[in-house]
Formats: C-alpha cells, structure tokens, sequence
C-alpha cells in the first residue's frame, strides 16, 4: 500500500486563486471572489471545509474577474463586472468584494452603477457547506456522510449537518435579502453614477437549533477594526521595525513579518502560548518540523513563537509505544489535527508522531531559547522533555545502535519518508533508484549532533560540568563517526543517507548544507561541500536545488528531486556563513531576493528548479503552500545570517559582524527584542552600531564564540571532543 504522501502535493487549486489566512482558518477563491465545490476552494476552520460554494451572480450571470488584491493575509479586495444584456462589451456595472477571513468569512458587497440610466438587477448568493476533512479536499475524495437541514430565518439562512452524533453548522447572514433554501437575493435599482452596499456573514456553528455564536466580526470598539486587524496591530506594534535603502528586500522582509503574524494560531488548552501553523492552505496547524524551524528562524522577531511553541509540543510530547500513530516515549509529534473526521490523516489519530528530526530540533530549539533571556525556571521546566527526547534518540531514533538515527514507517499509512524531504520518493541513490529502509538522513545526524551540544551548554551554564562533558563527548564521537562513514572523497560530497544495508545513498543533494549549519562537517571537507553547492548542477540561479541536475531522479518540476526550496537556502546561507563562506552565502541570499520580486515580495513554500538560464523568472511550483512559515521567515533569516546576528543574555552579549552585500545598502532595525529589552540596530557602510541594549549586556562586534570554543576554555569533554573543534570555526554556537 502507498504511504498518504504517494502523490505528495494536493491537486492545483487553479490559476490566480486568492487565498487567505487567519490562524487555523482560511479561504480559497477564484480570481473574481467565487468558490465552487468542484475546485479545492472553499472556507475551512478547524480542518473543515464549512463553505464550499460561495458565488455571487448578477441577472443570473458570474462575475468577470477585473482584479483581486491582498490587502493583509486575512483581507482581500475583488472587483468584478456584469455582462451586458445588450450585446455590449463594456458593462457600466462594477462589483466590489471585500472580504476577511476569521473564524468563518464577512464580505462587503458594493455595486456602483457608473453609467448615466438607472440599473436594475437581481443580485444572488448560493453558500453551500459539504462539511468535509480537510484530506478529503486536499486530494479530491470527498464522502458525502452529512445528512442536512437548511433553515430560513427572516434575513439569514442556517445549514445544519450531522454525521453519527457530531453536529456541524453555518449561519449566514445578508440583511435585507430575501432568502429561500437555495440563495439569499437582492432586488435593486442603481441610481446613475450611484452604489448599493451590503454585508454577508458566513460563521460556523455547532449545528444545533439554539442559533449562531457571537459574531467573529463586529467592530465594538467604534473604531472599524476587526479583531483581526487589532490583533494586527498588535503584532505590529510588538515586533521590530525596518528600514532598509534596498526598498524590495524591504518589501520581502515586511511581507514576511505580515506572514509570520497571520500563521500565528494559539494552543486551545493555553491560549496565552501561540505557536506558528506550518503554511496555508493545508497545514494551518502545529507541525513539529515545520513550526520549530519557523521560530527558530523568527527569533529575532519575536522569541515568544518558540517558546510557545516548545511548550506546546512538549505537553503532547509521546509517552507510550503506538504503531498506529507512529508514537514512542520521548518522541516529538509531526502533527496535529483538530476535526473529528482526522481518521483521515496521516496514521488515522488526531496526533501523527511519523517524523525522524522533529526530535532533536526540539532540544536544538530549546537551546536557542535558552540564550534569549527567558526566565530560568521558564526553561527548567522544558528541560525534562529535553532529557526524554535525548533518551528517544538513544532508545529508539537509533534503532540498531550504530550511533545513527534512522527511520522506517510503523504502520502502511504513515509516510515512507520521514524527514524533511518527506515525498515518497525523495531519497534516492545517484542513479535514481529509491533508497530502501531503515534510513539514517546526513542531516538528522546533524540535528541529534547539535542537539547534544545545545544541552550540552545548557547543563554547564547551570553549573552541571558532568553531564555537559557526557553530551559534548556523544556529540564528538558522532561527528568523528559521520565524517567517516557519509563522506564519499571520489564525490567529494556527503551522501544523503545510508540505507538499510548501511550503503551510502550516494545522491548529491541540498541536505548536507544543513551540516554545514550545525558545523558537523569537518574544516578540510567543507570547502568542497560549498564548491559542490553553487556548481551549476546545484545552484539553479535563484537557488540551491535540493537535487543536482545530473542526478538519475533529478526533475526541475518535482517536489523534492530538484526544486527550489527558499527554507533549505536559508539554512545552506547560516552554514556557509559559519564556515566563512561569504561570497557564496551573498550569492544565495541575493538569488532568492530576487526571486521574491516576481511573487510580489513573498517567497513560496518551494519553486522549480529550472535554470536562470533557460527561464528568465522562476518558475511556480503548482501546489505550493503560500505562505508557509518556513517561507515565511526565510528573508529573516537570510538576513540575519549575513548580519551574524545573535544574543547569550546569561553571558552578556549581542554579537553582530555584518557582511551584507553592497547592493542592499544600509539597514536600520528598532524595537528588537534581547534579554527583555528593546534595541535599535544601525549599519551604515558595514559598520554597526547599536543603542538600548539591557544593564549588563555589551555589544561585541564579531560572531558569538562557537560551543566548541567555550568547551575547551572551561576545560569540558574528552580528547576527541577539544581535537573535534580544534583548529576550525565551524561547530554549532552556544
């Protein structure tokens, strides 16, 4: 049986389809504002699809798309125009849409007459619901199961749903309509150069007869604002503000902090933690992976995502051995689901633990946290979860106890592969063949690397050197072991995996460069693993490509083998910076800038790997998620890397070392967060300068010490751990 991800992507939702998104709800229309049930449109909260018809005819005829435009993530402006009914071209009638997403949608209707007779016409809406999973749009196997009742109530019309014993609703909303079971229509005149104007309210509900919930958008406030847009502002106001002279990296960097700030989604048992959704349309929800490498990336904007996100994570970390959802003690889950119906999903449970780097990254994360200034006890109360998921890579990551973790699917519908690369054929020998299970990827063996390394630092920081030399030695020996067993001199690359044999999978592949960001990769082989990265068979010119183009599965238009992934750069970009590798890193970095120009400033989740060369603006991948976090907070990251920008508050340092290119000019950030405080960054002609920092903390310009550095100095770890970092500047900073 194929795993879920056979075919990995959903089917296209159509050409110049607007989607919107607003924690875990959002919207997929056509260009002209309509959504239709034959399309994988619709308006979903909470994993259900609770509109999937949405239209709007005048006399009986669509509306002809004249432009829709995005104004924030949640809120989009379409304009439309009617047909003639005398034959005519040009139709004087032109129909506004304005519509927000929230938990549910409200959308302003204006028709302005602009001709000089007056106009009659018949406005109608159809809103239909199909109640179904969000898998079941997402890959075109919708069950019909709903048994349904529509109810007219004066101006608004209710349908009601119930499967077993779950009951599911939606109420709409058009004052002054008349409304009947099958529309909601508007008989009117236009004045001549006049306007008509209403507003439709479509809001889910719990399917019973006691009527709708409160509003999700009122403007109470007598202020216009809706909560999305306060809880907007409140975003705005919180994190830092930028001026760059290079307007369109400026551009791309607001966008991706308006992304950043509509993926927000909060954890229901603690609505005071937010977390970052993995990407719309189809993963506004937790994924491990995806949500810890988004804070990760975000924490110069706003460290409170990873902490939250740690929390989160760590409260459903697993505790017991599960086939079925791939769960295990210690173990980080890959993701959540939130309706009744997720039998759908991955492992048919509402929690899917089927992911191999999940794990480690958390105690990663953990240890960036722990640098950031939060509260001691803050982070000793994580530390536990970090013990156990150490234990899951001891017990159960390494399967066979050759000191790798590797993975291989419990059950028949969970995924083949599990790490990042998670298509069904993502990894594969050079020669194209697939690789076979168990599989130990080079870059999981990056993450467990730095994972020891990060508590590591965090058990000697409180003072506990024995446990901080064990982990900084398992940390070495892997490292001494993995440059013998994944380098490949003839390639002069690192493989991808070793397969079930233990075989080098021998694939050339983006992956290594996240072993560069870790400095698991040792000094003599790095420079051939930058040569490799920005060969041309690797560097598409707008990016590096997950697979080189010589490789025996090597497709410019495929998911994994070949595409463009910005997130993957971003990470390739931290570690060429690490090793020294500047030129190369501004290469990347500028490439992706550019690429952001042709999508209005927002990086996709992934586009496909064609040369430069042969097309003269990236080229979309079909199915691809926008926004998605990782994209999301790429520009931050990139960024940020060529700033070498970091913090250890307990140690009482901000480091910056910029190395921006020329072309990006000079850059100015205030309200950025450190140890609880606020600063003010300046770089002018390369040189910076920074204001406000907290009592006790001073401004070093350079790049934070390495961990390997700072375990020599306190005279931590074995021999093979110092002759490990000896000599080179590339492991993992504290």
């Amino acid at each position: 049986m194929a795993g879920w991800n056979a075919d990995t992507a959903a089917g296209p939702v159509g050409a110049g389809t607007i989607t919107l998104v607003e924690g875990t709800s959002f919207c997929i229309s056509l260009p002209n504002g309509d959504i239709h049930p034959e399309f994988p449109h619709g308006v979903f909260y909470q994993d259900t699809r609770i509109l999937s018809r949405w239209s709007i005819t005048l006399d009986g005829q669509s509306l002809e798309p004249l432009a829709a435009e995005t104004k924030e993530p949640y809120r989009a402006l379409f304009a439309g125009r009617a047909t003639r009914r005398d034959g005519y071209a040009d139709s004087p009638v032109i129909v506004e849409r304005l519509r927000e997403v929230g938990a549910g949608i409200q959308e302003q209707v204006t028709i302005r007459n602009h001709g000089i007779e007056p106009v009659q016409c018949v406005l109608a809406v159809r809103a239909e619901a199909d109640f179904a999973d969000l898998f079941e749009v997402k890959e075109a196997r919708i069950q019909r199961r709903w048994e349904e009742t529509r109810q007219v109530e004066a101006d608004s019309l209710s349908i009601r749903a119930t499967w077993q014993d779950i009951r599911k609703g939606i109420h709409v909303q058009a004052p002054g309509a008349d409304v009947t079971s099958d529309a909601l229509t508007y008989s009117l005149t236009i004045a001549p150069h006049g306007q008509w104007s209403t507003i439709l309210t479509a809001i889910p509900s719990g399917g019973d007869a006691a009527g709708p919930p409160p509003p999700s958008f009122s403007h109470s406030d007598g202020d216009g604002l809706s909560p999305r847009d306060r809880r907007r502002q409140e975003w705005v106001a919180k994190i830092p503000k930028l001026h760059m002279a290079n307007r369109s990296i400026e551009r791309t960097l607001r966008r991706s902090y308006d992304d950043l700030g509509a993926l927000r989604i909060e954890d229901p048992n603690h609505p005071e933690r937010v977390v970052v959704a993995a990407g719309a349309p189809w993963f506004m929800t937790l994924f491990g992976r995806d949500s810890l490498w988004a804070s990760e990336m975000s924490m110069p904007v706003d460290p409170s995502l990873a902490l939250g996100t740690l929390q989160t994570l760590a409260d459903r970390q697993g505790t017991v051995v599960d086939p079925i959802s791939e769960e295990e003690p210690g173990k980080i889950l890959h993701e959540v689901r939130l309706d009744v119906s997720s039998g759908l999903s991955l492992g048919g449970k509402h929690i899917y633990y089927g992911s191999v780097d999940a794990t480690p990254l958390f105690v990663t994360i953990l240890g960036t946290v722990s640098r950031w200034g939060f509260a001691k006890d803050t982070i000793a109360a994580l530390l536990p979860h970090a013990d156990r998921a150490l234990d899951w890579i001891r017990n159960y990551g390494d399967k066979d106890g050759d000191g790798f973790v590797e993975y291989e699917r419990l059950n028949p519908r969970g995924l083949i592969n599990q790490g990042w690369k998670d298509s069904w054929d993502g990894i594969n020998f050079a020669d194209g063949r697939l690789a076979e299970g168990p599989i130990a990827l080079c870059e999981v063996q990056a993450y467990v690397y730095d994972a020891y390394m990060a508590r590591s630092w965090i058990a000697y920081d409180a003072g506990d050197e024995a446990l901080a030399t064990r982990l900084a030695d398992e940390a070495a020996q892997l490292k001494r072991r993995f440059n013998e067993q994944f380098w490949l001199p003839e390639r002069g690359y690192y493989a991808i995996a070793l397969d079930g044999k233990k075989r080098p999978v021998d694939a050339c592949a983006s992956n290594m460069g996240h072993c560069l960001w870790v400095g698991l990769v040792d000094k003599d082989k790095a420079p051939l693993v930058a040569e490799r990265l920005l060969s041309p068979e690797m560097f598409s010119g707008w990016g590096v490509r997950t697979l080189a183009s010589d490789m025996g599965a090597y497709n410019p238009a495929s998911y994994h083998n070949g595409s463009v992934w910005p997130h993957d750069n971003a990470v390739i970009v931290a570690g060429l910076m690490r090793y020294g590798f500047v030129e190369e890193a501004q290469r990347i970095s500028t490439a992706l800038f550019e690429a952001a120009d042709y999508s209005g400033g927002r990086l996709p989740e992934l586009f496909c790997g064609f040369s430069r060369e042969q097309f003269a603006e990236p080229v979309p991948y079909p199915t691809a998620c926008s926004p998605q976090a990782w994209a999301a907070t790429t520009p931050i990251q990139l960024v940020t890397s060529l700033m070498r920008y970091d913090t250890h508050v307990s140690r009482g340092g901000f480091w910056l070392d910029p190395a921006l290119p020329d072309s990006y000019g000079d850059l100015h950030i205030s309200n950025a967060p450190i140890g609880g405080g606020r600063v003010t960054i300046d770089i002018n002609d390369s040189v910076p300068s920074v204001q406000g920092l907290p009592d006790g903390m001073v401004f070093h310009q350079g790049h934070r010490p390495w961990l390997t550095e700072l375990v020599e100095e306190a005279g931590l770890g074995s021999k093979a751990t110092k002759m490990s970092g000896a000599g080179q500047q590339a492991s993992k900073r504290v």
